[in-house]
């Protein structure tokens, strides 16, 4: 694998954007249409860097998993461990980390053909699980999240080379306007945006609370958005919002009384697998950056019914 870093970002000084060097979907030719998305659907993806999905799944489905959080927030010694993030304002769950591992349920959604069939399509090609979580907002508590490109935080502080992943997210409650949901910078995904200052050691400590480092200026940003808008895609339990890695997104702080969580996994390449962490520090621990299980996903068949 090339060591050679064709996405230098937090240098010393501020560097100009420049137009992404990956295409958007990796299936070429006439694999661009071996999978479940017509091209309407792909048109958009190309276009915005994501396609949202209103009740994708029955709300029966996903309810298992916000008593699953729930449960996991009894578990003293889990919500001690690196492997959960807590909300710098309330001391509350915001995060828990490596949900696959974790969760028998939760391994079997990756595996959900439909949407497995749909980023194999994207990706050009077999994938595995970089990273997965469920992100949890309480009502009056849950705290924003700054704006920035996961591919950029994954290519420095991860090593991944190339932009060629997709991540996931399943709506486990209402996303609504007033209890934080997504927002997205539609076309923002067609640009690297390199961030300005040094990466500090064991960044993710602190980032995963209040993300300072990797965040593009405001001036990039106000272009950005002048160009593409902003869009919060809304909707009820079950929903799905599919997302490229390169595409600029943030959340408010949850105002409202009613909770926010999303499930997340992000679907690497096969051919796409992290190397050594461009940043120069040590890699992320393995619930945040998968560098040991690449064996592509497999389709479970078995599923509950939807």
């Amino acid at each position: 694998m090339t060591s050679e870093d064709l996405f230098p970002t937090r240098m010393e000084q501020d560097q100009k954007r420049f137009t992404r060097l990956d295409p958007v979907i990796h299936a070429r030719n006439q694999d661009r249409w071996s999978g479940p998305l017509g091209e309407e659907a792909l048109s958009r993806y190309e276009r915005d860097g994501f396609l949202w999905f209103e009740g994708f799944f029955s709300q029966e489905r996903v309810r298992p998993f916000f008593d699953e959080l729930k449960e996991m927030a009894k578990d003293t010694d889990l919500v001690k461990s690196d492997q959960v993030i807590t909300d710098p304002d309330s001391g509350d769950i915001r995060s828990v980390f490596a949900m696959h591992e974790l969760s028998r349920r939760f391994d079997e959604l990756t595996r959900d053909p439909r949407i497995l069939g749909m980023v194999r399509q994207l990706l050009g090609g077999d994938v595995y699980i970089h990273q997965s979580r469920i992100n949890d907002k309480f009502g009056f508590q849950g705290s924003g999240f700054n704006w920035h490109s996961d591919f950029e935080t994954w290519h420095s502080e991860d090593g991944m080379p190339r932009m060629r992943a997709v991540s996931a997210s399943i709506m486990l409650t209402d996303n609504n306007e007033f209890n934080g949901p997504l927002m997205l910078i539609p076309g923002s995904h067609h640009y690297f945006v390199p961030c300005y200052g040094a990466t500090p050691e064991d960044n993710w400590k602190d980032s995963l609370k209040s993300q300072r480092v990797g965040v593009p200026s405001q001036q990039n940003l106000r272009d950005l958005v002048n160009q593409g808008g902003i869009q919060a895609p809304k909707g009820p339990p079950g929903s799905l919002l599919l997302f490229e890695c390169n595409t600029l997104h943030a959340s408010n702080k949850n105002l409202s009384p009613w909770p926010r969580s999303n499930l997340f996994f992000v679907y690497n390449s096969v051919d796409n697998v992290p190397g050594k962490p461009f940043c120069g520090h040590e890699p992320r621990p393995h619930f945040l950056a998968n560098r040991e299980d690449h064996e592509p996903l497999s389709m479970h068949d078995n599923l509950e019914p939807l």
